[in-house]
């Protein structure tokens, strides 16, 4: 299958109750197969008017213990900031995927990486978090769908699938296999009709005094809950590596091929790929960086990640950037070329 209808057929095996999106590319093929499939499974989709309209309607669904869900790509997904930090506010579990294109503005339709600021750092307003997930084959687009939907009912938070144009695009065989579930909260917060009991109220408002600060509080201790048991990545070949790429989403499979040309001349390269961008894996960067080495960040932006690549290493190794903006990608050539660069800058013996 295709990645985008690989993830929407995905989000149908993880029990998602509703669908409501705005057409772009290039994503369109989520909005394209959820019009089909969900009617078959007696689900809900609805083609909203707008981006503002869908993250609402999943607001508006979520609050009453539905699995709901949306998608767009960049420039989309920034009409639903305000949305998504009202669902931070309310405590909303939702799904929202965004099949990043080339930026700021229009930009273009070309695969990119230049929404993560965006995601990783809340877009929208106030002190929230999102946990972001990012797979680098159509596999991990299945996958990280079927996690996606229990981390945010776990956490009763907003989980960001943060792919691109290519593997929204691409083909691969895949999986289709329902995992078991964690074990999840009751849904007693639920809007479903008070039936005897007292009523539930879902509110991001909170006006007395000292009452948000008290609710923020909550948040932040949940957020660290999540950094402390959720943080995903992949580590190839750093013991012995005296340069270590850090890549994610489909540019660490271009590292993958570089990689392994540069073991082939015997330049000694591991690589790290974050699978949580939120949270990031900062103690596992941390820990290849206490012996010495170079750290190359690459990236389908002009520098993005890099700056939580620095933080985790501390000032303890060289943290280096390579980046092609705009929808460029970069070749295994192109990676090849800056490691050997590497080597002769830094005299790393061969």
């Amino acid at each position: 299958m295709c990645g985008n209808e690989a993830l929407a057929e995905a989000a149908i095996l993880a029990g998602c109750d509703a669908y409501f999106g705005y057409p772009i590319t290039p994503q369109n093929e989520i909005p394209a197969y959820m019009s089909r499939r969900m009617p078959e499974e007696g689900r809900v989709f609805v083609q909203s008017e707008s981006e503002l309209a869908a993250i609402n309607m999943v607001f508006g669904a979520s609050a009453t213990g539905k699995r709901a869900m949306t998608s767009s790509s960049s420039p989309g997904i920034s009409l639903m900031q305000e949305g998504i930090s009202y669902l931070a506010g309310a405590e909303l579990p939702a799904v929202v995927v965004n099949i990043t294109r080339g930026g700021p503005g229009l930009g273009n339709i070309s695969p990119a990486q230049s929404d993560y600021f965006q995601a990783t750092r809340g877009g929208g307003h106030g002190d929230y978090r999102t946990i972001v997930l990012a797979p680098s084959s159509v596999q991990e687009m299945v996958d990280c769908m079927l996690l996606a939907f229990d981390l945010a009912d776990q956490y009763r938070m907003t989980v960001l699938v943060l792919a691109d144009g290519i593997l929204g695009q691409m083909m691969e065989p895949i999986v289709l296999e329902k995992k078991p579930s964690r074990e999840l909260p009751p849904k007693d917060w639920a809007l479903t009709g008070a039936k005897g009991r007292e009523q539930n109220i879902i509110r991001s408002l909170w006006l007395g005094e000292g009452v948000l600060e008290k609710h923020n509080n909550k948040l932040k201790a949940k957020y660290e809950q999540v950094q402390e048991n959720e943080v995903l990545c992949e580590q190839y070949e750093v013991d012995d590596a005296e340069i270590v790429v850090v890549a994610y989403g489909v540019t660490a499979r271009i590292v993958r091929g570089a990689a392994a040309k540069a073991r082939e001349e015997g330049i000694k390269v591991g690589w790290i790929r974050p699978i949580t961008l939120w949270p990031f894996p900062t103690e596992q960067i941390s820990k290849v960086a206490n012996e010495f080495r170079i750290f190359l960040t690459v990236e389908m932006s002009a520098g993005q990640m890099v700056e939580d690549v620095k933080l985790a290493v501390a000032g303890k190794a060289p943290v280096v950037f390579y980046g092609r903006p705009g929808g460029s990608v970069p070749t295994v050539d192109e990676l090849l070329d800056k490691i050997r660069q590497l080597t002769l800058r830094h005299e790393i013996k061969i």
